[in-house]
């Protein structure tokens, strides 16, 4: 079933562009995530991706463009903005402290109190439904985080996200770094927070792990978006061509596929 099919996106993406004094980061990138939907941003180092990310995620305000949220147009200038839509952003390097266990990380800045002590009752409750419902294989939530695999780790952030009435969870690279089994664990969560309603944007240069768990390829180049793919429709080729410019023949750029298609069939 098509996610877009009658619905309003989660989020939305109208034009916007992002500058860094003479280098323009983002010209005018528009694209959008369903709930139940994964989207895969990708494209080459420098192609905008993290800037694109940081705006929707408050880290960086965007110049100009619209953003659009369950259907209506918000500003996001931090990223307590963006949380308190129901945006969650997990980076690359987790944002986890090794001292503190499973239930400590979970809770981190968000502690249930009872006057003084901390609700640990309900901390750990709550901490084991959560890690329950997204299948969530952990020896113990009071396990330390040090004490974990780099694929338990993740699982602790990605589910750290979405304790929180999270609508739209962004993921950097979140099988960066981490073995074949591994990977498969994360990748297997990811197609559960689909299960689950959620709009999921994944940022990974493994295209292998993209093909298995997206459901269309947002490509950036330049600082452009070059292209949204349907991942049924699609081969690793086709986006390789996109990341790289090779289909283009002329500058790289959308314009120039569609001048090379032009030409083809004159």
């Amino acid at each position: 079933m098509n996610p877009s099919a009658s619905k309003i996106p989660t989020l939305e993406l109208r034009g916007v562009s992002k500058r860094f004094g003479a280098v323009q980061a983002l010209s005018e990138v528009s694209f959008e995530v369903f709930s139940g939907e994964v989207i895969g941003l990708v494209g080459d180092n420098g192609a905008g991706k993290s800037t694109l990310i940081k705006c929707v995620s408050g880290i960086h305000p965007a110049d100009s463009g619209e953003i659009w949220f369950e259907g209506r147009q918000v500003f996001i200038h931090n990223p307590k903005d963006a949380a308190d839509l129901g945006i969650q952003t997990v980076y690359q390097d987790l944002a986890l402290c090794d001292n503190l266990d499973v239930v400590g990380n979970l809770y981190l800045g968000r502690e249930t109190t009872t006057l003084l002590p901390l609700d640990e009752v309900s901390m750990e409750r709550l901490s084991l439904e959560t890690l329950r419902s997204l299948s969530v294989s952990i020896p113990s939530v009071r396990t330390r985080i040090a004490s974990l695999s780099g694929g338990q780790r993740q699982s602790v952030a990605i589910s750290r996200a979405v304790m929180w009435n999270s609508k739209l969870v962004i993921l950097d690279e979140p099988t960066a770094a981490l073995g074949v089994v591994q990977s498969k664990q994360v990748l297997e969560l990811i197609k559960r927070l689909r299960q689950q309603g959620l709009a999921v944007i994944v940022i990974s240069h493994n295209l292998a792990d993209i093909f298995e768990v997206v459901d269309r390829i947002c490509v950036l180049r330049l600082g452009r978006n070059n292209g949204i793919f349907d991942i049924h429709t699609t081969k690793q080729e086709d986006i390789v061509a996109a990341i790289t410019g090779a289909e283009f023949g002329l500058n790289g750029s959308a314009e120039g596929r569609s001048a090379q298609k032009g030409a083809k069939t004159s």
